[in-house]
C-alpha cells in the first residue's frame, strides 16, 4: 500500500509505466530497497494503454522458434535507418541486453511474453530488415494475482477497449472482427464478452489482462513480490542534491524521499507540456494544435527535474514525437477523447485524403510515416488536418474510428458530428469541406486499380508490413478495395502523438549526462524521459517499450553495482 510519509530507500524510480517498473524489478531483485513514485492515482502509465509490444531483435522466443540471426543483422537495419543519429555505444548496449532483459523476466518474475515472429520491421526495403522474430509482447496476465491491488492499475484506453475490456493485437482482434461472420469467433467473443461484463459485475474491471496492461500489471505484481513499494499521488517536482550527486526528489506536497543508490527518471516523456511542445515540434507553434493519446499527466515534469540536476534534453532529433493521426470526441463526462488510429487504415477500401481531395501517402504504412507524410503535403502554417474516407460496406466490416463494425450501432456518433456521411462521395464533401472535384477524382483513380487489387500511386499492400495490417482473407491484395457502396462516410483527423522522442541525454549505461557530456552522479534516465534510442526514427512497432524495458534493466544493474551478466538475487548486498 502506498506509505504517505518521507523516507529514505536505496533507488528512487520516478514514473509506474514499463521503464519504471522494469527498473524497479530488477533493482529490488538485486537486493535494492526500491520506492516508485507516481504522480497519477493509479499504476502503469500510458504502458497500460498501450498494445505492449517491445522490439528485441534475437530475444529468446525467436531463438526458440528457430529464428537465429547475428547481432550485426539488426545493427545494420538500425545503422541505415538512424542515419547521423545513430548512437553505437547505447546501441550495442540495447542490442546486447534486450535479449538478456527478457530471459531474466521470464525466469524471474511474473511477466511472460508471446512471440512476435511473424511481425516485419516497418521498412522492408532498408538493409537487414527482419521478416520477423525481433518482437515480443507481454502475455495475457490474470490480474486476480494482484488480489484487491488490481484497482491500483490503470485499466485499458476506453476508446480502443469494448466495455472497458481490453482486446490484443492478432488472433484475439481477429475473433471480434469476425465475430458476425464465423460462428467460431461469435463463440470466441461472446466467452470473452460474457466473462469481462461477470467481472465487471463483480469486481468493478475486467480481469483477464492483456497487451499494455498485462505488461503493466505483471510488472507491477513482480514489485510488489519483492517489496517494492509504489506510492501513487506522489508529483515529484525537484531534485535533492548533496556535492553534485543526486542524492533523492522532492515532491509539490514537501515530501522528500532520499536514494543512497540514486534516482531513475521515467515519467513518460512531455506529450502534455504545451510549453516543450512549442519549442520542439513544428507544427505545433503554441503547444496547442497538437493531440497526444497519452495519459494527461505526462507533461513533462520528470524532465524538469533531470534538467534542474543538471541534465539536458536534446534537440537534435529527425522528430520530436511518435507521430500517430488521431480523431477527438467528447466522452459522457464532457472530458475530450483522443483516439489513434492503429488499425483500419490498413483495411482494404479506405484512403486518406487532405482538404483538396488527394491522398499523400500510403494509409498501410505506419502511423509515424503516414503524419510525415501530411506534414510534407500541407503548407506549414496549415493545421495537420486529413480526412479518412470509406463506403458503407468498409464501416460495417471494420469500423472507423471510434466507431465500431456491425452489429454496433453508428447513429449515436452521426448525431455527435464525430462521424460523417453523404449518400454521395458529393454530399460527404460538402459536408467535411473538401473539395468535391479532387475528391471524385481521387477516388475514382484509386478504383481503377483497387479493382484489381493495386494501389498504382502508393503501392499499398506491397511491403510485409502492410500486409500483416490488412485483411489477410481479402483477396488479392490484403490492404487494397474499391470504395462503392453508398452512404459514405469520414472521420477527420488531427495531428497527434503516442508519445515523445525528445529527452534527457543519456549514455549506454542509462546515466543521464550534463551540458559537457558527463555523466550526473546518481541520476538516470530511462523511458520517454530519455533522449529517444532512435535518433526520432521509427523504424518498427515496439522500438519505444523494447528500449525502455532494456535501459530500465541496465540502470539497475548500474545502481546495485552488479554487472550486467550477473542476476544472482541478492547480489548487490553481498
Amino acid at each position: 500500500m502506498s506509505d504517505p510519509a518521507s523516507r529514505d530507500c536505496d533507488l528512487v524510480v520516478v514514473g509506474s509505466g514499463a521503464a519504471g517498473l522494469s527498473t524497479a524489478v530488477t533493482a529490488a531483485f538485486l537486493g535494492l530497497d526500491v520506492i516508485v513514485l507516481e504522480k497519477h492515482t493509479q499504476i502503469g502509465g500510458a504502458t497500460a494503454w498501450s498494445g505492449g509490444w517491445m522490439w528485441i531483435p534475437r530475444n529468446p522466443l525467436a531463438v526458440e522458434a528457430g529464428i537465429v540471426e547475428d547481432v550485426s543483422a539488426p545493427r545494420a537495419y538500425l545503422e541505415a535507418e538512424l542515419g547521423e543519429f545513430f548512437d553505437s555505444a547505447r546501441i550495442d548496449a540495447f542490442l546486447e541486453q534486450g535479449p538478456k532483459m527478457v530471459a531474466f523476466h521470464r525466469d524471474h518474475t511474473s511477466l511472460d511474453f508471446i512471440d512476435g515472429n511473424g511481425i516485419p520491421d516497418f521498412h522492408d526495403r532498408a538493409p537487414y530488415a527482419g521478416r520477423g522474430g525481433r518482437s515480443v509482447c507481454a502475455a495475457p496476465f490474470d490480474g486476480r494475482a494482484l488480489g484487491k491491488d488490481v484497482h491500483r492499475l490503470r485499466e485499458p484506453l476506453d476508446q480502443v477497449s469494448p466495455f472497458g475490456m481490453g482486446v490484443a493485437s492478432g488472433a484475439d482482434f481477429r475473433h471480434f472482427l469476425d465475430a458476425t461472420r464465423k460462428w467460431a469467433s461469435f463463440l470466441y467473443a461472446a466467452r470473452r464478452v460474457t466473462r469481462h461484463l461477470a467481472e465487471a459485475a463483480i469486481y468493478g474491471r475486467g480481469l483477464w489482462l492483456v497487451g499494455g496492461n498485462a505488461l503493466a500489471g505483471a510488472l507491477f505484481k513482480s514489485a510488489r513480490d519483492l517489496g517494492v513499494e509504489v506510492v501513487t499521488d506522489a508529483d515529484a517536482k525537484a531534485p535533492l542534491v548533496d556535492h553534485g550527486r543526486v542524492v533523492g526528489v522532492r515532491l509539490a506536497d514537501g515530501r522528500e524521499f532520499r536514494a543512497r543508490r540514486g534516482v531513475v527518471l521515467a515519467g513518460g516523456g512531455f506529450p502534455h507540456d504545451r510549453a516543450r511542445m512549442s519549442q520542439l515540434f513544428p507544427r505545433a507553434p503554441t503547444g496547442r494544435e497538437h493531440w497526444s493519446a497519452a495519459p494527461d499527466e505526462n507533461t513533462g515534469d520528470a524532465m524538469r527535474l533531470g534538467e534542474a540536476a543538471g541534465g539536458v534534453v536534446g534537440r537534435e532529433l529527425s522528430h520530436a514525437g511518435a507521430w500517430v493521426p488521431v480523431s477527438l470526441s467528447t466522452r459522457r463526462d464532457g472530458s475530450l477523447a483522443r483516439f489513434p488510429h492503429l488499425f483500419e487504415r490498413a483495411k482494404p477500401g479506405l484512403i486518406m485524403v487532405t482538404r483538396f481531395g488527394k491522398r499523400f501517402a500510403n494509409e498501410a504504412d505506419s502511423y509515424h510515416d503516414v503524419m510525415q507524410g501530411l506534414f510534407a503535403t500541407l503548407p506549414q502554417d496549415e493545421p495537420a488536418e486529413a480526412w479518412l474516407i470509406c463506403d458503407h460496406d468498409f464501416q460495417r466490416r471494420y469500423g472507423l474510428g471510434r466507431t465500431r463494425p456491425r452489429p454496433f450501432p453508428i447513429t449515436p456518433w452521426l448525431k455527435r458530428g464525430y462521424l460523417q456521411r453523404g449518400a454521395t462521395l458529393a454530399e460527404l464533401a460538402a459536408t467535411c469541406g473538401i473539395d468535391a472535384a479532387g475528391l471524385a477524382a481521387t477516388v475514382a483513380t484509386f478504383n481503377n486499380g483497387a479493382r484489381e487489387g493495386r494501389d498504382d500511386e502508393f503501392h499499398r499492400g506491397d511491403s510485409p508490413y502492410n500486409k500483416v495490417q490488412g485483411d489477410s482473407e481479402h483477396k488479392p491484395n490484403p490492404c487494397v478495395a474499391p470504395i462503392l457502396r453508398a452512404p459514405f462516410y469520414a472521420v477527420k483527423i488531427l495531428a497527434g502523438s503516442l508519445g515523445t522522442f525528445s529527452g534527457l541525454e543519456t549514455d549506454a549505461s542509462a546515466r543521464a549526462l550534463d551540458a559537457s557530456g558527463q555523466p550526473i552522479e546518481g541520476l538516470y534516465a530511462v523511458g520517454n524521459d530519455a533522449e529517444s534510442l532512435m535518433g526520432g526514427h521509427y523504424p518498427a512497432g515496439g522500438i519505444t517499450l523494447g528500449p525502455a524495458m532494456t535501459f530500465g534493466y541496465i540502470a539497475a544493474h548500474h545502481a546495485a553495482g552488479v554487472p550486467l551478466d550477473n542476476n544472482r538475487k541478492g547480489a548487490a548486498r553481498a
